[in-house]
């Protein structure tokens, strides 16, 4: 089932790369609408939008799923539910092709919750505690979206009508319309887990790595960026921009700074993509949607291959996810190593891979910009600290020597893998310069002094070498976090970030609801409705006559009611 899949994504993908080209080529925009019920005047109607961006995208997470489908059918293969394994992805995939062609608020709140819903699924595939509790995170972290989406869609019933993209020029110049704009921004933070929501991304890593591999490139984690280049036209007049390029910032920093702290080999892969979601929504906040669109593009396909690469080493070592058990694996692995490293130098932006063309040219518009010193920081530092951490995961998985004390069996020769990675490392490669050239009609060209336009090399080879050095230091003889224990306490929890979405919101939040529950809905709304009815009802002895079932009580009442009746008549027929 998993081929038949793979390919029927994977050809709908090509034919959505064909029409995209037919639309940029003539400058076509498509809008479907398909009225389901009209009542009293008010038309109930199903909208898609199809332009070379919705296409495009679809393209992508098209690719990436269908290699991920491809993927599970050997890494899933001892799961005796591989085929419910297989819907819910389907299902996750079509959630977010409904997000990516809807131009109406409401359908896209379906594919909106529909991602919810199916990744709280896949979250707590792996049924335990862990996988249960990190799913309720992600689930409860993402209904805050869910629920600024709704108040968007009341709000604008003031227009009449809920296609957006009707209303974005007059919008912009209407002062009411900020709160929509405010709304989207927020929402927008919840799903792609931008501070204060970012600590469920890394609990997501509970679900199969093929989920975190499709979760964490082009789906889940994107839909709120795309949401915000779809509305660039509205935030761009909100105050709350600003506020939202701090938070990018914070966010690139702080999962820059805890990805360098983990020793779990799927958290670090989480926080760096937690890091480059930072990055696209300061960069959007900025002004520059088309470029925020081209790194996720890009982004999206080495980090899936990432996911996948670190998916079969932790297959190989038995389950074991520990960087620090890990060691010398490119002796044992070497085309998963081949993918693993191309994947990390693009993730670095070495020069005519993916991450390249995209982090480079954000890097020079943010050096061409008349923003203040503290951003040109944020975004030079949080480039260093992406070599630094890459660096460190090469050194631990690569350089070193195998830690595992037992007797191990490491191989390179799960073709189904391997080949599913292989499609993904050709797009790793080329997908950099193809976007450039489908995305922007003329090649920018960003005149900066020397220095300035070395920055990017001279902060890369920094994080580089400190990495080198951070990790070459024996963690068992010294151990470099003693020294600072409460401050790396401090950084490697994501500044206590998990401890204030589990314990001060939610926990506080859900149990006001079951107090709520108890005083209310179960308390004083029954006593004096259904419940305290049939309670007057049962202490009432003419009830009790009947509700006691006795024969002699329905013989009685036949009786009375037979009499009533020959009288009626009687009288009748006098």
């Amino acid at each position: 089932m998993c081929l038949y899949v793979y390919i029927y994504l994977f050809s709908m993908s090509l034919l959505s790369f064909i029409f995209m080209i037919y639309f940029i080529m003539n400058n076509l925009v498509i809008f479907f609408e398909w009225e389901l019920i009209s009542f009293n005047s008010i038309s109930f109607v199903m909208s898609i939008l199809l332009d070379w961006m919705s296409l495009l995208f679809m393209m992508f997470v098209l690719m990436i799923s269908s290699v991920v489908i491809y993927y599970s059918k050997s890494y899933m293969s001892s799961d005796l539910n591989l085929f419910r394994f297989i819907i819910l992805v389907i299902l996750f995939v079509f959630s977010m092709i409904l997000l990516i062609v809807s131009p109406n608020i409401v359908s896209i709140l379906l594919g909106w919750d529909g991602l919810g819903l199916v990744s709280y699924c896949l979250v707590i595939y792996y049924q335990n505690v862990k996988s249960y509790n990190a799913g309720m995170l992600t689930a409860l972290s993402n209904r805050i979206g869910d629920v600024l989406i709704l108040m968007v869609i009341s709000w604008m019933l003031n227009y009449g009508s809920w296609n957006y993209v009707f209303y974005m020029d007059f919008m912009k110049n209407d002062f009411v319309m900020v709160f929509i704009g405010v709304m989207i921004i927020l929402a927008s933070m919840t799903k792609s887990a931008q501070i204060p929501f970012s600590s469920w991304l890394p609990a997501a890593m509970a679900a199969p790595t093929p989920v975190s591999a499709l979760v964490h490139s082009s789906t889940l984690v994107t839909a709120g960026v795309y949401l915000l280049i779809r509305f660039n036209l509205l935030i761009m007049k909100v105050f709350f921009i600003k506020i939202l390029l701090l938070m990018g910032m914070m966010t690139m920093f702080m999962a820059g700074i805890s990805a360098n702290y983990e020793y779990d080999l799927k958290k670090i892969i989480a926080l760096s993509t937690l890091s480059q979601l930072g990055l696209m929504m300061s960069i959007l906040s900025m002004g520059f949607p088309d470029l925020a669109f081209f790194h996720l593009l890009t982004h999206a396909m080495f980090k899936a291959l990432l996911f996948m690469c670190a998916g079969v080493i932790i297959h190989t070592m038995n389950n074991i996810q520990d960087i620090r058990y890990m060691g010398g694996i490119s002796l044992y692995l070497p085309l998963t190593c081949l993918c693993l490293n191309i994947s990390n130098m693009a993730l670095c932006g070495v020069p005519f891979l993916a991450g390249f063309y995209s982090k480079d040219l954000i890097l020079e518009m943010v050096s061409f910009s008349s923003l203040n010193m503290l951003v040109f920081f944020f975004y030079y530092i949080s480039t260093g600290l992406t070599v630094y951490y890459t660096f460190r995961l090469l050194m631990y998985l690569l350089i070193t020597d195998l830690n595992l004390l037992s007797v191990y069996n490491l191989y390179d020769e799960d073709y189904v893998m391997l080949k599913s990675m292989f499609v993904l490392l050709m797009m790793s490669m080329i997908s950099g310069s193809f976007l450039s050239w489908v995305i922007f009609y003329y090649p920018y060209m960003v005149y900066l002094s020397f220095n300035l336009k070395m920055m990017v090399i001279y902060v890369s080879l920094l994080g580089g070498l400190l990495g080198f050095f951070i990790s070459s230091v024996n963690i068992y003889s010294v151990n470099k976090f003693i020294m600072s224990y409460n401050l790396s306490n401090f950084l490697c929890l994501m500044w206590f970030m998990p401890s204030l979405s589990t314990y001060g919101l939610n926990y506080y939040f859900l149990n006001f609801g079951q107090n709520l529950l108890k005083v209310v809905d179960l308390g004083w709304s029954e006593l004096y409705t259904g419940q305290g009815i049939m309670s007057l009802l049962k202490s009432s002895s003419f009830y009790n006559l009947f509700h006691s079932n006795s024969l002699k009580v329905y013989l009685f009442s036949f009786v009375i009611w037979m009499m009533v009746i020959m009288y009626m008549l009687f009288l009748n027929i006098i």
